[in-house]
């Protein structure tokens, strides 16, 4: 009709399956990455690693066919073999690896699993380099395949054996399951079994043995075998995903499907663009590169797009029954107030006063035990200076003493500067003080200028109750941290884990997992320097403690200690060493109360806090220590595998929220 000559049937079949088989190359990629990522610590992951390995190397081969000259095809086709006799060893190593989680260990069955590896990498080397396997090829118009060798019938018996015993034993493995979750995940795991390894056996050798193969029927079947292959892979994923991690269902679905958004199906997308744009130049009589760029660019936006637009579907998909949690995690983490946060709030709040009043500068400082300390403040570097070191607590006591009236909060005058107490929004505590330089001659801002100062004062207000609020609950989630990681093992360890649940940890992962380790460790603290606390502490059966006592010369003492001061120093924040700074709190707790030993009293002055509340943090930090050592004890080898506790992330926590900064008390007479 618009005189488009359309490109025949075969064309556009050798297109689709270009496509398909780059899609399948991407998404075996991508999931190999992903299991990297998050799996290989199990042994599960890992076996379904080698089997995308297989599956990645047969259909990168399949797309460089469709792109090599045709005297290269031979080459590639042998390539292919680097992956496709070692599909059936794979199988057999992933249902042997499921089995083992049921308890069903057989060294008999994983002798058989390592001699399946090595008889595929003879077959391997036979079809590389000899015509026992294959031999010379056939084909033509993008259908190209090598024909049997003398022993290609050996590999096809051993293929569909080794495949066909390791799907028994991944049936095996669903009738060894005792909950409803692991049973049905292990039955998608049955259903996908054998696609990947359908999909990488070379059918069209089979052609040899009786007649050649018709160009469209094997064209469809191979289309229809990649959209098998890349749905099934994903399903595999998905069921083996849960292996060997310790995040709840829930967190395993989202990322697995964030990760398919954002990689794989933006991967294929682009793919696709870029083999299927350039048509246009034959089809349109068009350049291609007036569509190639902006077509790929157009996807990787708009795909960003809709990634931002469906997550709320997404999520509510996932997350059904956990909704209201979900969103109120979420207003936390909208409205979060950090200290940096809080500061920057403020010295715009200052700037927007001393702007409207026209002053020079101001200060908003917070009420920190019975310290008063400057916060926030604006103006040169010398007035900085000066008010950083003003003992504001008379002013402050001063400013409470002075009610409000129907305008608002009424200003104090004292030496030169005009202030307002900043009070909790029941009015009853002060939780610090906003001043600026008064004018020259005057009490106070004018009747017309009480609105703004009033409402700046009562924005100042609010930020600082919400982050003594958010303060309380990071100490929360702190303090309870440790015992949400050893829960996460406990309900990881039975259905999910790459060994037998039934296997006994070593006796060093039994001490870190018990409740009683942060006691222990703050006991070996409370002895630092000597006594049986320390010298006859559990944590003597750590590795890494006895590692630190071979390098101690065999003193069990100095060898804890060692390790004790490595767990300190690393809660260390970079910079100079301050007292009052909200990322050295916990730190300088630790090294005035353990190392110096330091009495509360005095350590409660100098770090500017009530002795109840040194106690408060004073558990936190030693929570973080007892993360540490466990950190430790993982890198040096105790842990197996099996668990990584948090506690980099715990620890970049403490930096960033370790104090509830100068926002934590009220002020008192005292």
């Amino acid at each position: 009709m618009f005189g488009i000559e359309l490109p025949p049937w075969s064309a556009i079949l050798d297109l689709a399956n270009l496509i398909l088989s780059s899609a399948v190359a991407i998404v075996a990629f991508s999931l190999l990455a992903y299991v990297f990522a998050y799996n290989v610590g199990s042994r599960v992951g890992r076996a379904f690693a080698a089997l995308l390995a297989c599956v990645l190397i047969v259909y990168t081969g399949d797309v460089l066919l469709y792109l090599a000259d045709p005297e290269q095809t031979e080459l590639w086709l042998r390539l292919q073999w680097l992956g496709i006799p070692f599909v059936p060893a794979a199988y057999f190593d992933l249902s042997d690896a499921l089995l083992q989680t049921t308890n069903s260990i057989s060294r008999r069955r994983t002798r058989l699993v390592n001699l399946s590896y090595g008889f595929s990498v003879v077959i391997s080397l036979l079809a590389l380099f000899t015509n026992l396997i294959v031999q010379g090829g056939s084909g033509g118009e993008n259908l190209y395949y090598l024909d049997p060798g003398p022993l290609f019938p050996v590999f096809v018996v051993y293929f569909f054996i080794a495949s066909g015993y390791g799907l028994y034993n991944t049936y095996r493995v669903r009738q060894r399951c005792l909950t409803p979750a692991s049973r049905r995940r292990v039955t998608y795991l049955i259903v996908a079994f054998l696609a990947p390894g359908l999909g990488v056996f070379p059918y069209l050798i089979l052609s040899g043995f009786t007649v050649d193969p018709s160009r469209a029927f094997v064209s469809l079947l191979t289309l229809i075998g990649n959209i098998g292959v890349a749905v099934m892979l994903v399903v595999m994923t998905y069921s083996i995903a849960y292996y060997g991690v310790l995040s709840p269902d829930r967190v395993v679905k989202r990322s697995l499907v964030v990760f398919l958004i954002r990689g794989p199906l933006l991967g294929i997308l682009v793919v696709g663009a870029l083999l299927t744009v350039p048509k246009v130049e034959s089809i349109l009589g068009l350049p291609r590169e007036s569509f190639v760029l902006l077509t790929v660019v157009a996807m990787i936006v708009l795909l960003q797009l809709l990634i931002e637009l469906a997550k709320p579907t997404v999520d509510k998909l996932i997350y059904s029954s956990d909704q209201q949690e979900l969103m109120a995690i979420r207003e936390l983490d909208r409205r979060l107030l950090t200290s940096s946060d809080l500061r920057q709030y403020l010295e715009n709040a200052l700037v927007a006063l001393c702007d409207y009043l026209r002053v020079p500068g101001g200060f908003v400082a917070v009420v920190a035990g019975t310290e008063i300390l400057v916060e926030a403040a604006a103006g040169p570097n010398e007035m900085i200076n000066k008010l950083r070191q003003h003992d504001w607590r008379p002013i402050l006591l001063k400013a409470t003493e002075v009610g409000e009236d129907e305008d608002g909060p009424v200003s104090v005058r004292y030496n030169g500067y005009w202030a307002w107490p900043l009070r909790t929004r029941g009015r009853e505590n002060a939780l610090g003080l906003l001043g600026v330089v008064g004018r020259p001659g005057e009490e106070g801002p004018d009747e017309s200028e009480q609105p703004v100062v009033a409402e700046l004062v009562q924005r100042a207000e609010t930020a600082l109750e919400d982050r003594l609020l958010q303060q309380g609950v990071f100490m929360a989630v702190m303090e309870i941290m440790p015992d949400i990681e050893r829960v996460q093992r406990w309900r990881s360890v039975v259905p999910y884990v790459g060994t037998s649940p039934l296997d006994q940890p070593a006796e060093s992962d039994s001490i870190i997992y018990q409740p009683e380790f942060s006691k222990w460790v703050k006991d070996a603290l409370s002895h630092y320097w000597g006594g049986p606390k320390l010298t006859d502490s559990p944590l003597l059966r750590l590795q890494v403690v006895n590692r630190a006592i071979e390098q101690e010369g065999g003193n069990t003492t100095k060898g804890l200690r060692s390790v004790l001061a490595h767990a300190i120093e690393d809660m260390r924040p970079e910079g100079q060493r301050q007292m009052t700074a909200s990322e050295w709190l916990l730190y300088n707790i630790l090294e005035l109360k353990f190392i110096q030993g330091k009495p509360v009293r005095e350590i409660a002055n100098r770090l500017a806090m009530s002795e109840s509340d040194l106690y408060r943090k004073q558990r936190v930090a030693i929570e973080q220590v007892a993360q540490k050592i466990i950190e430790l004890e993982s890198e040096n080898g105790g842990d197996s595998g099996i668990v990584s506790p948090p506690s980099a992330t715990l620890r970049q926590n403490v930096r960033r929220y370790g104090s509830i900064s100068a926002t934590d008390s009220t002020i008192s007479d005292g």
